[in-house]
């Protein structure tokens, strides 16, 4: 394999990764929040 497609195909897994992450730590995030909010200020969680 060429020097190229190996730098593509680890780009490709970074941007991959990063993204993966992002999902990993943000809808939780936004459970708890809705969680927290529902608890602490009566808001609906649909809201």
């Amino acid at each position: 394999m060429g020097v190229i497609t190996v730098l593509l195909m680890a780009l490709y897994v970074v941007i991959g990764g990063l993204t993966t992450l992002y999902l990993l730590f943000s809808f939780p995030a936004v459970i708890v929040w809705k969680f927290y909010r529902k608890f602490k200020n009566g808001i609906s969680l649909f809201r």
